[in-house]
Order: C-alpha cells, then structure tokens, then sequence
C-alpha cells in the first residue's frame, strides 16, 4: 500500500476513493502496519514535541511538560489511539443491521481506519498547541469521509447513513471519554484486573480504583442504537420536537459513560 497516495485519495477525492476502498483484500494486520499506526504516531509524536520541547506559551508564560512524563504520555496515547479504532470498528459492525446494512468486520475497520485519516493526519497541529481548534476541524472533515463511506462499506442505505453517523460518531465519543479517564488514570504505574465472571475491567491506580463494566457498556451501546432509530423516525415524519428530544436523549448518554473511580 502507498500510504501517501491513500491519504491523498481519502482526503481529496474520498467518493470514488471509498469505492476502491470497498473492493481492496486485505486484513487487520495489514491495516494496522501499513496505515493505522503510521498515521496515529503522528499526533502522538507531534503532542510531545509541542508540549515538552517547545511548551506552550501564553502572556510572557511559557508551560512545558516534563520530558519523561511526555514520553511516557506519548506511549500511552499512542497505544489507547490504536486500541480505540479497534473497539470503534467493532461497534460500526454491530450497529450496521440495525440501519439496514450488512455486518463486515474488516470493512468496519476499513471505515474507522480511513475515515480518521483528516482527524490523524490533523494531529500535526498538536506542535503549535495554540492550533488546537485545526485538529478539531479535522476531526469533524474525519465525520464527513465517515458518512460518506458508510453506504459503500457498511451497505447502509443513504437514507439511513446520516443517522448511522451520528450514533457511530456518539459511540467514538463514548468510547474516547472512557480512554480518556483510563489514561488519566493509569499515569504513574496501574496494575490491571479483569473479572471475567462480572465482565469488569478494574485498573488500580495511585489515586484509587477505576472501573469498567462490560456488560454496561454493551447495554450502553444499545441505548444509543435505540435513540439512533428514534432521530430516524422523527426524521422521516418531520416531527421537529421529537427530534430534538431524540438528540437530547442521546447527548444525555454520554454522561453515563465515565469509569468510575
């Protein structure tokens, strides 16, 4: 794989570049090696530049990290940034027949994959800190190249792929907030116990127990299926107040996703 010539296809002519995408043999493992941890270092690699070599500097005040505490955050990033495309996959592909499209693994890695390409390759804003609001800009050009390779990848019918989107994109934001909390957390050395028989994931850290439960989150998902279809419902009948209602209920679920300590 030409990893500069994809970037290009998917950032400049992302339709028929979808298409291509589409009808590609390949695996997991070769996504991850020949594109998905390439582009992820750059944010990774570009944060610690900008904030423990070149700091952030505001009103005469200059703000460094220290530099062992950016590798390390660099790593930790890095490695939740991986593990978050994987665990987005697997929800796109379990949300697909609910919104009339068809279950596919590798194509629901195919599509969190490239449609993140605006929103990692926008991770070279991370060196000037004060550009924060680029990388922002190119995480939401990452929703429209999801939307626009959700017919194609997921074989979700038009009418319905806007609404797939956004309960994909609420899920990734779920899914980021819990990342979130576990790599503030485990700064400083955690230790980790999964229950098997509870499904919980329980990291001990030096300010206390985090905890992650499963089986919540999978209800959690459906939840958000379930507020999808509403959105989709009040779409097709016009009903305005429904939904906003429908939107509200799920902006409400996020709330519900934070591990707790």
């Amino acid at each position: 794989m030409n990893i500069i010539a994809r970037v290009k296809e998917i950032l400049l002519t992302p339709k028929p570049a979808w298409a291509i995408v589409e009808t590609e043999k390949t695996n997991t493992a070769t996504l991850y090696t020949q594109y998905i941890m390439i582009l992820a270092a750059i944010q990774a690699v570009a944060g610690f530049i900008g904030m423990s070599l070149l700091g952030l500097s505001a009103f005469g005040v200059s703000v460094r990290i220290p530099l062992m505490t950016g590798l390390v955050q660099m790593v930790l990033s890095y490695g939740m940034t991986l593990a978050m495309v994987f665990v987005v996959a697997l929800i796109a592909d379990a949300l697909a027949p609910g919104f009339g499209g068809q279950k596919n693994p590798i194509n629901a890695l195919k599509l969190v994959a490239y449609s993140s390409t605006a929103a990692m390759v926008g991770g070279i804003f991370a060196l000037i800190p004060a550009l924060g609001v680029l990388t922002l800009l190119a995480a939401l050009y990452s929703l429209y190249l999801l939307y626009l390779g959700v017919p194609t990848l997921m074989k979700v019918p038009q009418e319905k792929a806007l609404t797939y989107t956004v309960v994909l994109a609420v899920c990734a934001i779920v899914v980021g907030v819990i990342a979130g909390a576990i790599l503030g957390a485990v700064r400083g050395g955690p230790s980790m116990d999964i229950g098997s028989a509870t499904s919980q994931l329980s990291i001990e850290t030096p300010k206390g127990s985090v905890n992650v439960d499963a089986a919540k989150l999978e209800a959690l998902s459906k939840r958000m299926e379930e507020a999808g279809k509403k959105i989709e419902q009040a779409q097709q009948s016009g009903d305005q107040a429904a939904m906003e209602q429908a939107i509200k209920e799920m902006a409400s679920l996020q709330g519900t996703a934070t591990p707790k300590q």
